[in-house]
């Protein structure tokens, strides 16, 4: 596995504490700004040591946040990710620079995620705001004895679903029973809103957040909510219309194209 933009930042936390968005959706899907616009306001705000790009079902976009990213000496490492869609709900793939297939089950689409080298995180757990893995199919999973195929954390902090499902339920349910990483993630579709929510955890670089998240050394933070004044009605609903058109095409894409393929293959035997 290469972890290329995962160089160590010069870091701008004090103490041994660092901060990690580990959700954050770029125009290359259904996102608002491009990478670099992110970047630059990531940076001006001089307080996240690690960022996570997770478009929806697509590496393409965190490795064009890569390259970006290497053309400025920015001040905080960049982890590349996708959010997964799988039968049961979306799961954020991180460290990871290859596809991985969507709408397969929730422990398939983990032990992949493991194959290929990355860390596997329950996004918005419960949340009925959005497509997310629930209580019955994540402790399905979490019962299997094979641990490959069991997420590696669980986002307990998100401003999209803040509230009963990501915050008190999932807590209590991870505390008492799960005993996941904890996790915190914008789901950031507006540079603005990047850091609403984020991972605490000890060091400051990429290298420190994975061994954290694999020790469970790490904490959910809500830091605010989306600053909806300054991103304004107009943004909102452009987004909006944004994730109908896009998302879909996203997640449907590459299933139609195989059977494309496959229907055409038919057509000329």
């Amino acid at each position: 596995m290469t972890i290329a933009a995962d160089r160590t930042p010069t870091p701008r936390t004090a103490g041994r504490f660092g901060r990690a968005d580990l959700q954050v959706h770029t125009r290359y899907g259904d996102g608002m700004e491009d990478a670099r616009g992110i970047f630059e306001h990531i940076e001006l705000r001089g307080d996240m040591d690690v960022v996570a790009i997770t478009d929806h079902d697509d590496v393409r976009g965190a490795l064009l946040a890569r390259e970006a990213y290497a053309q400025a000496p920015y001040h905080f490492a960049l982890v590349t990710g996708i959010e997964v869609t799988t039968l049961q709900g979306h799961l954020l793939a991180l460290w990871v620079e290859e596809p991985v297939p969507s709408f397969r089950s929730l422990e398939a689409t983990v032990a992949a995620i493991h194959r290929a080298g990355g860390l596997a995180v329950v996004p918005h757990p419960f949340s009925l705001l959005t497509r997310s893995i629930g209580r019955r199919s994540l402790e399905r999973v979490l019962a299997i004895a094979d641990r490959t195929v069991h997420p590696d954390g669980i986002e307990l902090a998100n401003p999209t679903s803040r509230g009963w499902d990501t915050g008190g339920r999932a807590r209590a349910l991870n505390a008492q029973r799960y005993r996941l990483a904890e996790t915190g993630g914008s789901d950031a579709h507006f540079a603005e809103a990047v850091g609403a929510a984020y991972t605490l955890f000890p060091g400051h670089d990429g290298a420190a957040l994975r061994e954290a998240i694999l020790a469970r050394r790490t904490s959910a933070v809500q830091e605010r909510g989306t600053p909806l004044r300054s991103i304004g009605p107009r943004r909102l609903a452009l987004q909006q219309v944004r994730g109908l058109a896009v998302t879909p095409r996203k997640m449907l894409g590459p299933p139609l194209a195989r059977l494309r393929d496959r229907l055409s293959g038919a057509s000329t035997r």
